[in-house]
């Protein structure tokens, strides 16, 4: 009896902390949405609403524009990605190769390596190549330094994979080319989802380097966008809150969509 009681109300306690933390993680998004249909005068006397803020935003930066540039970056970036993390993650796990080893290693320790310290030299390395306020330019950035943490993950997740697969798709013809597209893509499905929906929401967030690597107005993306609203003296809340809105809703939903696979795919690889 004692012991249930107890266990009642470890789990009450539990209960009420992860209601906490609900309250305050979701609270910024109650206040964003709320003060995103309010005008000016209506969000300082917190009272009414209205879609001036949203009028006012369309007048202040070209918001469709912007919202294709992020999509147009994200997803190349996302892709090249998904290609380069499963390739490599493939040939770490199951191939035999000279060095494979200490090539791991090394691309493992390029996540330990701090975004301020190697973006000056990116910088450099882009501009010389000319890609500066052009779409190929992010877009190789933001694959460089998203493809470590993707090839570990995937590495980790093959190494799951039973090796009789492959020496059964040898016997029955197939090359080692041939095996990757027809047997371990298909089975790294919950890998390649989670390794997209992460890429994706920090792509889609980031602000640094799209600050840096696209200046233009004609090629920035949301977050700039944004950004450049705070530049004016008189700061408008509502229509901050309206753009950081527009920018948050599709890292949202794509999260909300594959949640399930999300986790399945952290834990699959890992558990096996």
């Amino acid at each position: 009896m004692l012991t249930r009681l107890r266990r009642r109300l470890a789990r009450a306690v539990i209960f009420a902390i992860l209601c906490l933390v609900a309250v305050v993680m979701l609270y910024p998004f109650y206040f964003m949405t709320e003060t995103a249909f309010r005008s000016r005068d209506q969000y300082l006397t917190q009272s009414g609403f209205s879609l001036d803020s949203w009028v006012g935003l369309l007048r202040a930066i070209p918001v469709v524009q912007q919202l294709v540039n992020s999509t147009v970056v994200t997803l190349s970036a996302v892709l090249i990605i998904l290609v380069v993390s499963t390739m490599g993650g493939y040939a770490f796990a199951k191939l035999r190769f000279p060095g494979r080893t200490p090539i791991l290693l090394a691309i493992i320790g390029g996540m330990m390596v701090p975004l301020q310290s190697i973006i000056i030299p990116e910088f450099v390395n882009v501009a010389q190549l000319g890609l500066i306020n052009q779409y190929p330019g992010a877009v190789l950035v933001y694959a460089a330094l998203g493809a470590p943490f993707a090839t570990f993950l995937m590495t980790t997740y093959f190494r799951g994979v039973p090796t009789e697969l492959i020496e059964a798709s040898l016997i029955d013809g197939a090359s080692y080319a041939q095996t990757f597209v027809r047997v371990m893509v298909p089975l790294a499905i919950p890998a390649l989802v989670t390794v997209a929906v992460l890429q994706f929401i920090q792509i889609w967030d980031d602000l640094l380097i799209g600050l840096l690597f696209l200046q233009t107005p004609q090629v920035r993306t949301i977050t700039v966008g944004l950004a450049t609203l705070q530049s004016s003296r008189i700061i408008d809340v509502p229509v901050l809150m309206a753009g950081s809105l527009v920018s948050a809703l599709p890292a949202v939903i794509v999260y909300l969509i594959f949640q399930r696979y999300l986790i399945a795919g952290l834990t699959m690889g890992m558990g096996k």
